[in-house]
C-alpha cells in the first residue's frame, strides 16, 4: 500500500465481536510497519486498544452523538478531521457501518467489507439437511478484509497481551496472586440459549471450591447478573464476586492473571483469549463450527453435546429452542466442564 498508511476500522457494536477484532488489528500492524489504524467502536471500550503502537481509538456513541444518518455523517466529518484516512476496513458490514463507508467511498477512499458467510451459516444451522463441518473464523474474516486492501496479514497464536500487573485497588479485593490457581467463571450471556443453567453451574462451583489451592472469580455485568451472583458466592465463600467492582481496565488485568475461565460462547471467551488464558467454553444453541471460537483456544476445551442432532439451531443463540427442552445446555453434565477444568490447572 506504499508508505505511511492509515486504516479506518470500524466495528461499532457487539463487545466479544470487538474483542475479536484486537488480535488481527496487532498483527496488521506488527506485519505493515508503515500502517496506522483507527479504530472506530463503541465509546466505552477503548481500554481493549491499549498498549497497541500505532492503534488509535476513535470513540462513537451511535446511541447519542452520532445517531442516525447525521449523526453517522458527524461521526464521518470528525474522523476526517482528526485523522487522514488512506482506506476502510468494515468488520461490522451492517447499515450503520455501511453509511459511514459510503461516505468516505464518496470521497475516493477504497473500501473493503467482511464476507460474513450467511449462506454456510443458514445451512450450518438449519434443521433439515444441515451442514455440519467448520465455516471460516470471524478472525480469519476479519483478517480477509485487510488483504482485500493489499496487506499482509498472518495470524498466529501467539496471545495478544502478556498479564497485566493488578493495581492495589484490585489487589485489595482479589489479594495477591500467590501459588493459588485462579478461576474464573463467567455464567451469563446475552442470549439463555447459550448459557449454562444456573444450578448445574453451581454445581460445577461446589466441586471447584473444595479443591484446595482454588480461588474462584464470578465475573458478570448489570445489577441482575451481580445480584444472582452475590446470592450464589454466599453459599460458597471460597468464591469472590468481581461483577461490576472493577473498570474494564482492571476487570481485563484481573482475567490476564487467571489460570483458566469457564465462560459461554461470550465476551468473556474472547477477553480471556487476548490475554492466551485457556477457557473452558460451554457451547448449547451455538456451535465452534460457526466460526466464533476464542482466539487460538483449543478446540478440546469446548464443552459441548456433539451427539444431538439438533445442533447448532442458531449462529448467534437469539432464537428460542424449537424441541422447547433445551437439551444441548441440560445434557451437559457438571462433572465434564469440572474434568476440563482439571486437566488445565492440574
Amino acid at each position: 500500500m506504499g508508505t505511511s498508511k492509515t486504516i479506518l476500522v470500524t466495528r461499532l457494536s457487539a463487545f466479544g465481536d470487538v474483542a475479536m477484532t484486537i488480535p488481527v488489528m496487532k498483527q496488521v500492524l506488527e506485519s505493515n510497519p508503515d500502517v496506522s489504524i483507527v479504530f472506530v467502536s463503541n465509546k466505552n471500550w477503548g481500554a481493549l486498544c491499549a498498549g497497541i503502537p500505532r492503534l488509535v481509538f476513535f470513540p462513537a456513541d451511535v446511541k447519542a452523538a452520532h445517531k442516525g444518518v447525521k449523526g453517522l455523517y458527524r461521526l464521518f466529518r470528525e474522523i476526517r478531521q482528526a485523522h487522514r484516512i488512506d482506506a476502510v476496513a468494515d468488520l461490522h458490514n451492517v447499515l450503520r457501518s455501511k453509511i459511514v463507508r459510503t461516505f468516505f467511498r464518496l470521497t475516493g477512499t477504497p473500501v473493503a467489507a467482511i464476507d460474513k458467510g450467511r449462506a454456510g451459516k443458514k445451512a450450518l444451522t438449519r434443521q433439515e439437511n444441515k451442514v455440519l463441518q467448520p465455516l471460516t473464523s470471524t478472525i480469519e474474516r476479519y483478517a480477509l478484509v485487510f488483504r482485500h486492501l493489499g496487506l499482509t496479514v498472518e495470524m498466529g497464536q501467539k496471545p495478544v497481551f502478556p498479564p497485566q500487573p493488578l493495581q492495589l485497588s484490585v489487589q485489595s479485593v482479589t489479594g495477591a496472586k500467590g501459588e493459588e490457581k485462579w478461576i474464573g467463571i463467567a455464567p451469563f450471556a446475552t442470549y439463555r440459549e447459550k448459557m449454562y443453567p444456573l444450578d448445574k453451574m453451581e454445581t460445577v462451583l461446589s466441586e471447584l471450591v473444595t479443591q484446595p489451592g482454588h480461588r474462584i472469580f464470578l465475573f458478570g455485568g448489570g445489577q441482575q447478573e451481580t445480584a444472582l451472583l452475590t446470592e450464589l458466592a454466599a453459599r460458597y465463600p471460597a468464591a469472590l464476586v468481581v461483577a461490576g467492582r472493577f473498570s474494564l481496565t482492571d476487570e481485563m488485568a484481573l482475567i490476564s492473571q487467571l489460570d483458566v475461565m469457564i465462560s459461554m460462547d461470550s465476551a468473556n471467551m474472547h477477553l480471556a483469549s487476548l490475554y492466551g488464558v485457556p477457557v473452558v467454553s460451554i457451547w448449547g444453541a451455538t456451535h465452534p463450527y460457526a466460526g466464533f471460537m476464542g482466539y487460538a483456544q483449543a478446540a478440546a476445551n469446548a464443552v459441548q453435546l456433539n451427539e444431538l442432532a439438533c445442533r447448532p439451531c442458531s449462529v448467534f443463540g437469539n432464537k428460542p429452542c424449537f424441541r422447547g427442552d433445551h437439551a444441548c445446555m441440560e445434557g451437559i453434565k457438571p462433572a465434564q466442564v469440572t474434568a476440563r477444568v482439571m486437566t488445565i490447572v492440574q
